[in-house]
């Protein structure tokens, strides 16, 4: 292992003269008229009209490769958000980032790429609860903070969040006990692991609740959703001094973090001579909601060389789908993996993807994402599909991801994650289909600790079926790696939330929580 624009833009795109930077704008997929700043943006995290904020245009890294290869990650990340972010003064960002990025990570690094074979695994997982929700959510309440006291808001603001595993620890985490803020937790009950599920029901902060809703995360989802298009509860929570917010990755102070690790990617292979300067790289990433793609996408857009984007899904292969066929038909059994953070059939984030391949039509993601919530599918046109010439896409079954994590471990001694054998799985068989011998980079984004079962009887039969907690011990044994403090934690942690709720409950949950009447 080796460590490694139409005239409606130009109308809203402000230069200003003396060299100074752009004032970068965000309007909502199914409305250009209406712009924000980065900052409104942040704090609204969706739009009024149901929509995703997107920025008027994905900018330009204005510094080169050569440059951001000798720099560390936070400085790094400075160069990518201040180009996203234009609303913040230099000292805010920095601010932010250096409140984020520090000894929350169990390496300095922050985001080590690691040679796993003849691949580059970008490991996601080194922050406070060892998943790459941490990567933008340890600066998110930040972001979010210095937004709210930008645009002089007075209300709390209450972050309203649906998780399938990793998010929901993570927002925990990042917002426990930070003024002004109060967060609640939507998970499926019986959805996430073990490990996933102590780490969020056991989470100290006065202002922090975690509910399980019975039903899957699509629900969560779709329910936290609703409650944000919700204008008279949005009225009787102001009436409280409340309003909503969400660390989910519609939010774009969500989204515009990921980008970074992908940027420090390319630095970094570009340091160690992995590549050359200029050289075409490939990125695979396992996911559900298609936010950590999307931001791999547009670090494409920014600049940095990258040729194909692989979308790995697991058996819940809605986005594997939609990119063989141009339909997106969520309309299926959902399936209950060993990769329960991808156990998902609304992606999310996907809808700016199509709003960028129709032309940025409002009209047209309006339309296709209204037939997705009556119909539960919607088909692309052939121009739009002509459009993903960027990505690919495969997916794994269960019996192939236990394989890659056993077969990578007996060729190499690394040890992976479910999701992350995912990827593995996906890449291995677009590298035999295609021929693409581009230098690979895979998204690995959690802790094979959060996965221990599925991990370790992957490696060896013998195990499967036994006491997650005891694998943990085994895992320990077999990987050589020190045991994550997030894990430590959690151990006899005290259960402080067990709060449950049917999925037409929520609404009433949240004003419990708030003291709503």
């Amino acid at each position: 292992m080796i460590y490694l624009q139409k005239k409606k833009q130009k109308k809203v795109l402000k230069y200003e003269k003396e060299g100074k930077a752009m004032n970068l704008l965000y309007k909502s997929t199914r409305n250009a008229d209406k712009t924000v700043t980065a900052s409104e943006a942040i704090l609204k995290g969706l739009a009024d009209d149901g929509g995703l904020f997107v920025p008027v245009a994905v900018p330009k890294l204005d510094v080169t490769m050569d440059e951001l290869k000798s720099m560390s990650y936070q400085e790094t990340a400075y160069e990518v958000m201040k180009k996203f972010l234009t609303d913040f003064t230099e000292e805010e960002l920095k601010h932010c980032i250096n409140s984020a990025y520090d000894s929350k990570f169990d390496t300095e690094v922050i985001a080590p790429l690691v040679k796993v074979g003849d691949t580059y695994h970008l490991e996601l997982f080194h922050g406070a609860t060892i998943a790459f929700k941490d990567m933008a959510l340890s600066i998110l309440p930040h972001l979010m903070i210095t937004s709210a006291r930008k645009n002089q808001v007075k209300n709390d603001i209450v972050i309203l969040t649906a998780t399938s595993g990793d998010t929901g620890k993570a927002a925990l985490a990042g917002f426990a006990d930070v003024p002004g803020t109060k967060i609640i937790v939507f998970y499926p009950k019986g959805g996430v692991s073990r490990v996933q599920e102590l780490q969020m029901v056991t989470q100290k902060g006065e202002n922090t609740s975690v509910v399980a809703i019975h039903g899957n995360f699509d629900h969560a989802q779709s329910g936290v959703k609703a409650l944000f298009e919700d204008k008279e509860l949005e009225k009787e929570l102001a009436a409280k001094g409340y309003q909503f917010s969400s660390a989910n990755s519609i939010n774009i102070g969500r989204l515009v973090p990921q980008v970074v690790y992908y940027v420090y990617a390319y630095a970094k292979l570009l340091e160690n001579e992995e590549i050359q300067a200029g050289e075409e790289i490939n990125v695979t990433v396992p996911t559900g909601n298609f936010g950590n793609i999307l931001a791999a996408y547009y670090a494409k857009q920014m600049g940095v060389p990258i040729a194909k984007l692989i979308c790995a899904s697991n058996e819940n292969k809605v986005l594997y789908d939609f990119f063989q066929t141009g339909t997106y038909d969520r309309n299926r059994e959902f399936v209950l993996t060993t990769s329960p953070s991808m156990d998902i059939l609304i992606s999310s984030n996907l809808e700016r993807l199509i709003y960028k391949i129709s032309g940025e039509d409002a009209r047209k993601d309006t339309d296709l994402m209204t037939e997705l919530k009556t119909k539960g599918s919607y088909a692309i046109t052939g121009e739009m599909k002509a459009n993903l010439a960027d990505f690919a896409a495969g997916y794994a079954t269960e019996e192939q991801v236990a394989k890659t994590i056993h077969d990578i471990y007996e060729d190499t001694g690394y040890v992976m994650d479910t999701h992350t054998a995912v990827a593995a799985t996906v890449y291995k068989a677009y590298k035999e289909d295609s021929k693409d011998d581009r230098k690979t980079v895979i998204a690995s984004t959690a802790s094979p600790y959060k996965f221990a079962g599925s991990v370790m009887s992957a490696i060896d039969p013998k195990y499967k079926g036994q006491d997650d907690f005891k694998l943990i011990e085994e895992l320990q044994k077999v990987s050589g790696t020190e045991l994550p403090n997030a894990i430590k934690e959690i151990m006899n942690a005290e259960i402080r939330h067990n709060t449950e709720c049917d999925v037409d409950q929520m609404e009433q949950t949240v004003k419990n929580i708030l003291g709503v009447k």
